[in-house]
């Protein structure tokens, strides 16, 4: 068995083909810090305590304030089950409960989405966001300037990895545990860029 995208803990799949999900945290808490000045209040707004994707992007983009940034600090994390509705309520009452928040990293594509519709209901410029994933509304979120940017994994290569994985296997080759398929920063400059285009999707 070989599995791909987000990983399970099980000793049946030989391999998984997948998005090194702190690592692309960790770039989207570089993100941040860049974009708020390295200083200020900053959230997470993520979409679950369970799967690898949800506690990686977490961990990954915490880590790297603490690691990196000591000016910065990460005052709430909150979870939306990737749902719009959910995200959106937590992205207000984080707006009123941090009036000096600068910042707030959602962890998928719902997560950011609900994010970027609690900053308009509320009003509220000046708090940076960056997403996880894209989508229609997260892209046009972006053009509009509600998003910064987000993190993309890399579903072409996650597809051709845990394919051409199963050939090997099927060989009798060894592989490893993990394969990691890269990721990328997107947002309004670049979206457009031919490798950028490729791995987003509406």
């Amino acid at each position: 068995m070989i599995a791909f995208d987000s990983g399970v803990d099980s000793d049946i799949v030989l391999t998984t083909a997948q998005t090194d999900s702190k690592a692309a945290a960790a770039l989207a808490a570089d993100k941040m810090a860049e974009k708020i000045g390295g200083e200020g209040e900053v959230a997470v707004i993520g979409h679950d305590q369970t799967s690898t994707t949800g506690t990686g992007r977490r961990d990954g983009f915490v880590d790297q304030i603490k690691a990196k940034y000591p000016k910065i600090k990460v005052v709430s994390i909150q979870y939306g089950g990737g749902d719009h509705l959910k995200s959106a309520e937590i992205a207000k009452t984080l707006l009123q409960s941090y009036p000096k928040l600068k910042g707030i990293f959602g962890t998928n594509e719902g997560s950011a989405i609900g994010a970027g519709k609690g900053l308009k209901e509320a009003k509220k410029s000046g708090v940076v966001l960056i997403g996880f994933d894209s989508g229609k509304a997260q892209k046009d979120m972006i053009n509009d300037g509600t998003i910064a940017g987000a993190i993309t994994q890399n579903p072409v290569g996650i597809g051709y990895k845990t394919v051409e994985a199963a050939v090997k296997a099927l060989k009798g080759e060894k592989l490893p545990k993990i394969i990691d398929t890269g990721f990328y920063y997107y947002d309004k400059s670049n979206m457009k860029d031919a490798k950028i285009a490729a791995v987003l999707y509406d």
